[in-house]
């Protein structure tokens, strides 16, 4: 018996989570899928249990040694990572080590029926025979997102040894069908195994528990002759209870676990509509990577999808970063969401509207991100996030998966929503790369498809009145969609020969007609405090306006801005055309190719290839799309996954950095694989499968009525169009004291309650001559007082 001694060195160097660059994610398909995998490097790396947004390990490998001789799979081997079958998301790999001497295979899935994730390995040797060598198996337990404050050990559960951890309320264990020739616990950086090992000391056996710290297990593994162990990493609330799971599941063994995950899976994808495009056999079949990557990123039980099972630059974040990209952003959720119907996903679709309707603040909108049960982890307001879920129900009434008897239970989630966004818009706190505040052409689109959308809802729940106020809204909104938004006369528009085009941000200062463009704070800037006329900042967002359908394909505005666009921000590499979020852009890893910190240089995004793919498509140009469909599935890693950016310049080895493949920020990105299929529903319909008709039928085929000019508190207009009917919008009821001839003759307009806690009162400007100035006052009845100042609008040509 091996006297314990307490391993030196704790609590262990500051932990870290690792990289995002994963190859391969997968968890059982259906409501028994609790535990989540990841895998990058040859290794499993984060696995969440029993959430989806709970990592609960760091990584999972092999070290390999032998006399004078020791190899760490992760980093001293070739990597190739294969799929079980077309849509079955488990995989295997095959380690190769780079100087030839062995080979470990691995199978890996999940237990379709526990927590336990499946390790079935085998192990070569090469060079010699396998009794030259020993394995040896690291785990690194970060117990519910954290590092620290972990707790390991070795010991025995009815008879069978295993390795265990503990932290923050949660517990694993990890057995082997091969017998351990030794185990050990310690402080990762001091007297964990790979510190023991590289010295040449082996498994230290008397390091028996590492308490409270950032802690590594190990074990080495007496290995058969045919080189093979079986391996169950188990998840519970007590060490007692991971230890039987995974125990359990090394008993049943890989072969009918594996048979029941793949039949799961099978169902799950033969309800989905045939989207495959042709591919040679023992080739990706990209459409059905998509779909389980989707699938493999929800929560059966709520309905929720989380933005990607990755940290971003991971190895750099530590227990301060929570939560990764593995929480609910609401944007993303019903892009998603969208994907799945794309899909003919259908029931998982509606289980994301159930989550949205159970996750709506009071107030109507949805926080910026959170975790799965709707807590806030950042508290930014984005007004297209507010009005997507109005349109995901559009367009799930649209497919007939939500029937008119059923329609009505989301009344209250579209008034609210809806009541927000008139409320707080058109403007947004921040844009849809949560950075800046203003007028952003993608969150206008959103919003104003959103408002036609919730008027067809409330006009067939009765609401007529407040159906047309919905309308009037968005229609004023869409006339001033330019006033806001589109730069004319700047050095960069002489430059490129236009009048003018669609801003990234649409920020001002000063009011009414005396309104110019404001200097916009560009952040994750090295050069921290850059600040730049908003009127040349520019973004694919604009490309929202068609693809939401409130301007036409070829606009000349749109034109305009296509011209700008591809001037500053496309980089065609030697697989196709890229683009940049905006100019200026910080958020990327930095110059020398080092991960992103808070500052760097934004990097080329595949999601923004397939948004351009689909506006060829609306602009009739297929073959367009197609190509650029080829360029965004060219960005994905071998096992197909898509990367929120790849890198764009000369290759960097030693940074593993290479031009046109994936860079260091987050792989899997949920939305790109979203994009992707609703690009090959798109190509396969002929038309865009997610823009609103609502908005084409309003604005591209018709003219709508001329909408009333709206002046509002904090929102003030000082003239208005002869002719045109003067709004007066509050978000509280209130009296207009007003008159147009200095006061002579006065008169009082009550607001009126439009049924989504606004207030408006109308003055027909017809009967006025031009040069004719308004004058009013307000009252707030509930306050009991006026607002203390007067204010005046004149009336213009």
């Amino acid at each position: 018996m091996t006297h314990a001694v307490t391993p030196p060195g704790g609590p262990g160097i500051s932990p870290r989570w690792t990289s995002s660059d994963k190859t391969a994610v997968g968890r059982a398909a259906g409501s028994a899928g609790r535990v989540w995998f990841t895998v990058s490097h040859g290794i499993l790396n984060e696995v969440y249990a029993p959430r989806l947004d709970q990592a609960s390990i760091r990584d999972f490998g092999f070290i390999v040694t032998a006399k004078d001789y020791f190899s760490e799979e992760k980093r001293d081997a070739d990597h190739v990572v294969e799929t079980i079958e077309d849509g079955v998301p488990a995989f295997r790999l095959i380690n190769t080590s780079k100087d030839g001497r062995y080979r470990i295979t691995k199978t890996i899935l999940s237990d379709p029926d526990r927590e336990v994730v499946l390790q079935d390995v085998r192990f070569e040797a090469l060079i010699g025979s396998i009794k030259d060598y020993q394995l040896h198996a690291i785990i690194s337990p970060h117990l519910i997102n954290g590092g620290a404050n972990n707790t390991g050990w070795y010991d025995d559960f009815k008879g069978s040894p295993m390795l265990l951890a503990t932290g923050t309320g949660r517990s694993l264990a990890v057995a082997s069908s091969a017998a351990w020739l030794s185990r050990s616990a310690g402080f990762v950086g001091t007297s964990d195994a790979w510190q023991t090992l590289s010295r040449g000391e082996g498994v230290r056996g008397e390091y028996q528990r590492a308490e409270d710290g950032n802690i590594a297990l190990a074990g080495t593994i007496d290995l058969p002759d045919n080189g093979h162990t079986l391996l169950t990493l188990g998840f519970g609330t007590q060490p007692e209870e991971a230890a039987f799971r995974a125990l359990l599941s090394l008993q049943q063994g890989v072969g009918n676990a594996l048979q029941v995950y793949r039949a799961g899976w099978r169902r799950w994808q033969k309800n989905l509509l045939p989207l495959d495009e042709p591919h040679e056999p023992n080739t990706l079949n990209r459409y059905r990577v998509s779909t389980s990557v989707l699938a493999t990123h929800r929560d059966d039980g709520s309905g929720a999808i989380i933005a990607s099972l990755s940290i971003p630059w991971g190895s750099t974040k530590g227990d301060d970063d929570l939560g990764g990209y593995h929480l609910v952003w609401t944007r993303d959720l019903v892009e998603t969401a969208g994907g799945l119907l794309a899909a003919g996903a259908t029931d998982d679709a509606l289980a994301v509207l159930g989550y949205l309707v159970a996750t709506q603040e009071s107030d109507g909108h949805w926080v910026q991100n959170s975790w799965l049960d709707g807590r806030a982890y950042w508290h930014g307001i984005q007004m297209d996030e507010t009005a997507f879920p109005i349109l995901l129900y559009d367009m799930l009434k649209r497919e007939n998966v939500i029937g008119l008897g059923d329609a009505r239970r989301y009344d209250a989630m579209i008034l609210a929503a809806s009541s927000y966004i008139v409320r707080n818009g058109p403007a947004t706190q921040q844009d849809r790369w949560e950075e800046d505040g203003g007028f952003s052409p993608f969150t206008l689109a959103v919003e104003i498809a959103a408002l036609l959308a919730a008027a067809d809802a409330v006009e067939a729940a009765g609401k007529t009145s407040t159906a047309a106020y919905l309308r009037q809204v968005a229609d004023s909104w869409n006339e001033q969609v330019e006033s806001w938004t589109y730069a004319t006369g700047t050095d960069l528009a002489k430059e490129l020969g236009v009048d003018g085009y669609y801003m990234r941000i649409g920020s001002f200062t000063g009011e009414g007609h005396s309104r110019s463009p404001a200097m916009v704070a560009v952040k994750n800037r090295s050069d921290t405090g850059l600040m730049l006329d908003a009127g040349l900042l520019v973004s694919p967002d604009a490309l929202a306006l068609v693809r939401f359908g409130l301007r036409a394909a070829d606009d000349p505005r749109i034109a305009n801005t296509v011209r700008a666009i591809d001037t500053l921000l496309r980089r065609d590499l030697p697989a196709g055309p890229y683009w940049y979020r905006y100019n200026e852009d910080g958020y990327g890893e930095r110059e020398d190719g080092s991960p992103f910190n808070g500052t760097g240089i934004g990097r080329l995004w595949p999601l923004l290839t397939g948004e351009r793919a689909h506006f060829e498509l609306a602009a009739g140009r297929p073959d367009e799309a197609r190509r650029l469909l080829a360029a965004l599935e060219a960005s994905a890693s071998p096992g197909g996954l898509l990367p929120e950016q790849i890198w764009d310049v000369a290759d960097v080895p030693e940074r593993e950095l290479y031009q046109g493949r994936p860079s260091g920020s987050a792989m899997p990105l949920v939305w790109a694989h979203s994009e992707h299929i609703k690009l090959l529903r798109s190509l396969r319909d002929g038309t865009v499968f997610d823009m609103p008709p609502q908005t084409v039928e309003r604005y591209l085929l018709n003219t709508p009525p001329v909408a009333p000019r709206v002046w509002r508190p904090g929102a003030a207009i000082d003239e208005i169009p002869v002719g045109r009917l003067l709004r007066f919008e509050f978000n509280e009821p209130a009296m207009v004291h007003w008159s147009n001839d200095g006061w002579k003759t006065t008169h009082d307009l009550d607001a009126i309650d439009t049924g989504i806690q606004t207030f408006i009162a109308d003055v027909d400007t017809t009967p006025f001559a031009v040069g004719t100035v308004i004058q009013f006052a307000v009252f707030w009845p509930l306050r009991g007082n006026w607002q203390g100042q007067d204010f005046e609008i004149e009336v213009i040509a």
